[in-house]
């Protein structure tokens, strides 16, 4: 950082990380991110999540960067008091495990805090306390308790969102959590215990069905099933089989599209005059707009809709966003060196703080990277 940078919002604030998989990586990546000095112990040989295979293989490049890497061995008992040792020197304590392992090793809050009062301790689980509280859980587990696959696939297709989307708001809300926590002991002095947890994450992502439901008594349909708002909402297959998602929610935007497409007989015709009226033969509607669609190519009618001020968006696939023009002009996406010293882009945390984007300060750690430098900062760890 330059002389003339000023500091990021959590610089000074040390979180100490045990954490593996998404969901604790996660919030100890948004805390580093912001400014927070956060140092991720992993067992000797290194985080298993390094090493992941298919769908998993990136979590670890994902999640884990600004962060020092320290290997403490805490299944044994000089690795356990050097853990704790260094739990007293932080601000912030997160962890991902299993429900009781950490309290096995003497590092949970009931444990820590007792030492540590100001202590700021983080729990990331598939429940908060209640009959389900002990049970193992993985995103997908919660997404099919929680609505959220009913909700997403087809009637009687359940089917699980495309990435790993209570994971991720764990962390998330593991990190407002510990903000909120830094709030309240600079009023109190004392540090407190967060709870996160994936099935509430995922109930919470379903409340507004729940309302609906509540609202009405009918049980709401799953999207795909949907009595749609508007008319015109919904993928449409353009010349050469490429796709392309067109909303048009007002009765001027549907005018407008109509326009454009160059289908004046639509813009004409009175059984289409209002919202209502089109949502009431929406799927013939489609049918008559697919026809005029079907001549169109995609990258002729996206520079027309956008300008018409029609929302639409291409069907894109996660690699083709690696070359994305709006999120390399707009710093979203990032080169940052990675522990093997080969180079990648990386997705940015989705905001602006005055005008500058938290961004990557230092390269993906090596396993064990900043150990001595670490605990030799220790009293039990200092030369005699």
């Amino acid at each position: 950082m330059t002389t003339t940078e000023r500091p990021l919002p959590l610089a000074g604030v040390r979180v100490l990380e045990f954490t593996h998989m998404v969901m604790g990586p996660t919030c100890g990546m948004i805390l580093a991110d912001l400014g927070a000095e956060v140092i991720k112990v992993e067992p000797p040989g290194g985080d298993k999540t390094r090493k992941l295979p298919g769908l998993g293989i990136g979590f670890f490049r994902s999640f884990n960067r600004n962060k020092k890497s320290v290997v403490i061995d805490i299944g044994t008992d000089e690795g356990r008091a050097t853990a704790a040792e260094l739990a007293g020197e932080c601000d912030v304590v997160l962890e991902n495990f299993r429900p009781g392992l950490m309290a096995g090793f003497g590092l949970d809050y009931e444990t820590l805090s007792k030492k540590y009062p100001k202590l700021i301790y983080v729990t990331h689980k598939g429940f908060l306390p209640g009959p389900y509280e002990n049970r193992l859980a993985l995103d997908e587990v919660v997404q099919m308790m929680g609505g959220l696959s009913y909700m997403t696939g087809p009637e009687g297709r359940p089917l699980r969102a495309g990435t790993s989307v209570n994971d991720i708001m764990g962390g998330m809300f593991g990190a407002i959590g510990v903000l909120a926590a830094l709030r309240e002991r600079e009023r109190t002095a004392k540090g407190q215990e967060v709870q996160s947890a994936l099935f509430e994450n995922c109930v919470f992502l379903s409340s507004q069905h729940m309302q609906q439901f509540a609202m009405t008594g009918e049980a709401p349909p799953p999207m795909p099933s949907r009595v749609s708002a508007w008319s015109v909402y919904d993928v449409f297959t353009l010349a050469g089989g490429e796709q392309l998602f067109i909303g048009a929610v007002s009765d001027k935007q549907f005018l407008t599209l109509c326009r454009v497409i160059e289908a004046p007989e639509l813009a004409a015709d009175p059984a289409l005059a209002t919202n209502a009226l089109r949502v009431a033969v929406r799927p013939a509607l489609l049918q008559r707009l697919a026809e005029y669609l079907r001549h169109h190519r995609v990258e002729e009618l996206s520079p027309k809709l956008e300008a018409a001020g029609i929302p639409y968006a291409p069907i894109m696939r996660p690699d083709q966003l690696m070359s994305d023009p709006h999120l390399k002009a707009s710093g979203g996406l990032v080169p940052m060196e990675t522990d093997d010293g080969s180079m990648t882009d990386v997705v940015l945390l989705p905001l602006l703080m005055g005008g500058r984007r938290p961004g990557v300060r230092s390269a993906l750690p090596g396993v064990g990277q900043h150990t001595e430098e670490v605990l030799s900062g220790l009293k039990s760890h200092a030369p005699a």
